[in-house]
């Protein structure tokens, strides 16, 4: 297979601590012979596990930026056995942007696994770490929440995997970050994505949903720093005691779990963030935009539950997703 053009400019395997970049040659009208610099720092002492953290897989989620950022000038060799890979904005393009997908290519991060060699620059970073990142890494992070499009409660999440031993291992990881809200997530649309990618190598991942809107707020990037500590000391790499509140427990099973606009309007919230619903309930009316008098069309939880995320904007087009409803358990 051909050689991925992304070229570290620090050393992988050196004890110590060092800050550089993933550096992705990229020819454009601004630079000719140009690149993409996407930072990278990697802390190592001795041997033990290795924790691959990312944020920004989305550009305009921040939790995990901050969070990371923070870590890579707080974090020293000494609090740590093993090893920390830490890539602050995963899609670099899209997070200098602000946006969802990447400026260049249009690229969904999560949705370009396992990525190409010879791609577009998403491509390129996505096989990079599909083929030479993820490899190294025994436990990986990825930071997400709402973007511009949706807000959520602050979760931590993992999946329903076929291998129950790996499945046990991601639930102990999620458990461990303790967000308020943990939630064992059904994915609608897992193709390509970083999150199958990382499991169908059999590596441990927790990811999260912490908020949304486009912005951060100084609660949910605490919930960011506290889980990531906690983590990384459940784990084995990080020296210390975790700190552990009280969590909601809340499923996903089905597509039941979402209720989809089928037309565009002037979205109405009917019931907000973490409030109880039963099935049936009206979450959401979409108003028309075009002309008065006209009675709005209601939307209806399917399951019984809570409410754990929403469209955020005030207009929905049809397909959007208007709510998700998490179910509860002990």
């Amino acid at each position: 297979m051909k050689k991925n053009p992304i070229a570290p400019t620090i050393p992988f395997d050196r004890d110590g601590i060092h800050h550089g970049f993933l550096r992705l040659p990229y020819s454009s009208d601004d630079s000719a012979w140009g690149s993409i610099m996407i930072p990278l720092t990697v802390i190592k002492n001795g041997d033990g596990p290795t924790a691959l953290l990312t944020g920004g897989n989305h550009g305009d989620e921040y939790e995990g930026p901050v969070a990371l950022q923070e870590m890579t000038v707080t974090l020293k060799p000494d609090d740590i056995t093993g090893r920390v890979i830490i890539v602050p904005a995963f899609n670099y393009p899209a997070f200098r942007a602000g946006r969802r997908t990447s400026p260049i290519d249009q690229g969904n991060m999560n949705r370009a696994f396992p990525g190409r060699p010879n791609g577009t620059p998403t491509q390129k970073i996505a096989d990079y770490f599909q083929r030479s990142l993820l490899p190294m890494a025994d436990l990986v992070v990825d930071f997400h929440s709402g973007g511009k499009t949706l807000d959520f409660v602050p979760f931590a999440a993992a999946h329903i995997l076929e291998d129950k031993a790996q499945q046990a291992a991601c639930l102990a990881a999620m458990q461990a970050f303790n967000a308020p809200y943990s939630v064992q997530l059904y994915e609608i649309d897992n193709v390509g994505m970083y999150d199958t990618a990382v499991e169908d190598m059999g590596k441990v991942l927790v990811t999260t949903e912490l908020g949304g809107g486009g912005t951060a707020t100084a609660k949910s990037i605490a919930i960011a720093k506290k889980g990531l500590r906690n983590v990384l000391i459940h784990a084995g790499i990080l020296r210390g005691e975790m700190q552990i509140d009280p969590t909601v427990q809340l499923d996903m099973p089905d597509d039941d779990c979402f209720t989809v606009s089928e037309e565009d309007g002037l979205c109405e919230p009917i019931v907000d963030l973490g409030g109880e619903v039963t099935k049936g309930d009206l979450v959401a009316r979409v108003w028309r935009t075009d002309r008065t008098g006209v009675a709005p069309t209601e939307l209806r939880a399917k399951r019984s539950g809570i409410l754990i995320s929403r469209h955020f904007p005030g207009l929905v087009k049809a397909g959007d997703c208007a709510a998700v409803i998490g179910l509860t358990y002990d």
